[in-house]
């Protein structure tokens, strides 16, 4: 190649080099703004280095080459420079739309296309000549029609960037508005030069000035970076810190009228309020709130707790309220913040409800403890000791025959009162599983009523049962049989002589199964009938003074949710007790 080198391409070739290089030291560095601006810079360099080599060439063909090359930067430049206006002024989701990006690199493209096949078309350039009249040859242009298309998309570019970038900081802190100025000057500056570059105004007939002047703007703003530092101080825009921020915010005009919010306020209100909120009266946000309107009426400054239902959905919300006024005509303004305290309201009743169980859990095993201790202790220790005083001929046969339905009775006891607590204790060990099946009811409820004919035959007791074959639940078969083994012994033991128990079943329309338990015994008074399943209540003796635990209901409770059932009970003093069961029928629970 044939190089004339001359001033003006000396100097487009050295800023050149030095901007490429400061280019590429800023893309190690981090932030979208810095990267943008990196690219901006990259795109002036290979803008300067083509035209600073174009300026040095002799030929025609040697000039069209840079001028290829000069329209990657050429093309590029004012894109990037819109880019970075967009991402200091907190609108880069703009061009992170696909759509929108992709506009861009299309015209960029097409550009480079058309210079590079202009020959074919002559769209871009209708001629290219050598004027050999000045210092050194330079070459002579005549526009095409996407010369000038371009040209306007180059001044739209840089004015819409420039824009952006002085609406954005006009009311900013001192330190941004001097970023603004600088970088706002330094965008005119290319404008203006080359707008009289096009006007004709030129130091030299075909020079043109315009890679000079990007270069000029890219060292102001370097100076906005090392003396203001630009990317180390960077307003973050306000939308999105509104976005993030969680807490809903409302801004209301003296008369009360929404101004401002942000997105997380939309959570709270119906949606076809959510496009029209500005300029809403805020008692018709919320409405149904008259403590909230008052504060909000009255001007005053505080905090207030709101319940707000949103569809199915209950909101705990806290309002905290703040009165701005300045003393001037239309200044004032009311600040709200909506903290929703749903979350935490639920983790604290959660909590709660975990330390009323936790501590029900703890009067329960404190209570079989004493159980083992004294009621489960007391008949073992009797059977001992009648064994040793017949082995020892303290007591003769028949007065053993005399003791021996006490001794049934009490070993019947400590059998029920030992499978209680081992089927309890075992269901509340860590990783026990509930075996759920389908078993038939009738079958398990015959084997139950078998077990229990020998004591309801002392009380000349008649147990009924009205249970059809085929009828099934699903549910873990061991747990029912506890807990109608526990219903059907309470009822026994709380029954009169010659008293009838009636067991029916029947399909209910929400797919369970209700197992009823009725008996015509004492019944139970309001105050019983309120403490029968938490163990909180003292144990009963039944009509032939049997006791009891106060610890089987309390068990049945528990198997019967687990179970995803649950179980009911009616009672009138002197009129008897009735039991309800619900069981699922299905496994779809």
């Amino acid at each position: 190649m044939d190089f004339t080198f001359n001033s003006y391409a000396i100097t487009l070739i050295f800023c050149g080099i030095i901007t490429l290089i400061f280019s590429y030291n800023l893309f190690g560095k981090k932030g979208e703004a810095v990267r943008l601006f990196g690219f901006m810079m990259l795109s002036n360099a290979i803008w300067s280095l083509g035209y600073g080599f174009e300026l040095a060439s002799n030929t025609l063909e040697q000039m069209k080459f840079f001028v290829s090359i000069e329209y990657l930067g050429i093309t590029t430049l004012p894109m990037n420079w819109f880019l970075f206006c967009l991402q200091l002024a907190g609108k880069d989701c703009w061009y992170k739309k696909k759509f929108n990006l992709g506009a861009l690199l299309a015209v960029s493209l097409l550009t480079v296309v058309l210079v590079w096949t202009n020959d074919h078309h002559h769209l871009q350039y209708l001629n290219l000549a050598v004027d050999h009249s000045g210092p050194f040859p330079m070459l002579v242009v005549t526009p095409g029609i996407w010369y000038r298309i371009f040209t306007a998309y180059f001044y739209i570019l840089l004015g819409l960037g420039s824009y952006q970038i002085l609406v954005k900081f006009r009311k900013a802190e001192p330190i941004y508005r001097r970023q603004n100025y600088t970088i706002f000057f330094a965008a005119l500056i290319p404008w203006l030069v080359n707008l009289a570059y096009l006007l004709g105004i030129r130091p030299l007939e075909n020079l043109d000035l315009t890679p000079f002047a990007f270069i000029l703007a890219i060292f102001l703003i370097a100076i906005a970076i090392y003396r203001f530092k630009l990317f180390d101080i960077l307003p973050v825009a306000r939308e999105k810190v509104l976005d993030l921020i969680q807490d809903g915010y409302l801004v209301l005009d003296g008369k009360n009228r929404v101004i401002d919010y942000n997105p997380a306020v939309k959570k709270y209100l119906p949606d076809e309020q959510k496009s029209k909120i500005i300029g809403m009266q805020v008692d018709k946000l919320f409405p149904g709130q008259p403590g909230f309107l008052d504060y909000i009426t009255a001007h005053r400054s505080g905090k207030i707790e709101m319940k707000l239902q949103l569809n199915e959905e209950l909101f705990d919300l806290e309002a905290n309220i703040m009165y701005l006024n300045e003393n001037q005509l239309n200044n004032e303004a009311t600040v709200i913040k909506i903290q929703d305290l749903t979350a935490i309201r639920l983790e604290a009743l959660k909590s709660k409800q975990q330390t009323e169980e936790l501590k029900k859990l703890n009067q329960l095993k404190d209570k079989i403890f004493s159980i083992i201790a004294h009621d489960l202790r007391g008949p073992l220790v009797n059977l001992s000791e009648v064994l040793k005083m017949v082995n020892t001929g303290m007591i003769s046969l028949d007065e053993f025959k005399n003791l021996s339905p006490k001794l049934s009775s009490d070993i019947l006891y400590t059998t029920d009162l030992l499978e209680n607590i081992l089927h309890w204790s075992r269901s509340q060990l860590k990783g026990y599983g509930i075996n759920k099946t389908f078993f038939e009811l009738r079958s398990m409820i015959l084997n139950e009523v078998n077990y229990h004919l020998p004591s309801a035959a002392i009380k000349k007791i008649n147990i009924i049962h009205d249970v059809f074959p085929g009828m099934i639940v699903y549910a873990d078969m061991i747990m029912i049989q506890i807990v109608v083994r526990n219903i059907l012994n309470n009822s026994i033991k709380f029954c009169m002589e010659e008293c009838e128990i009636n067991i029916s079943a029947a399909y209910r329309a929400d797919h369970t199964m209700m197992i009823r338990i009725d008996d015509n015994g004492k019944g139970m008074s309001a105050e019983m009938l309120d403490t029968i399943f938490t163990g909180a209540g003292s144990s009963t003796r039944g009509t032939m003074n049997e006791k009891g635990t106060g610890l089987g209901l309390v068990i049945c409770k528990d198997f019967m949710e687990r179970n995803d059932g649950k179980i009911l009970v009616k009672s009138k003093r002197g009129k008897g007790t009735s039991f309800y069961l619900y069981l699922p029928v299905t496994d779809d629970k």
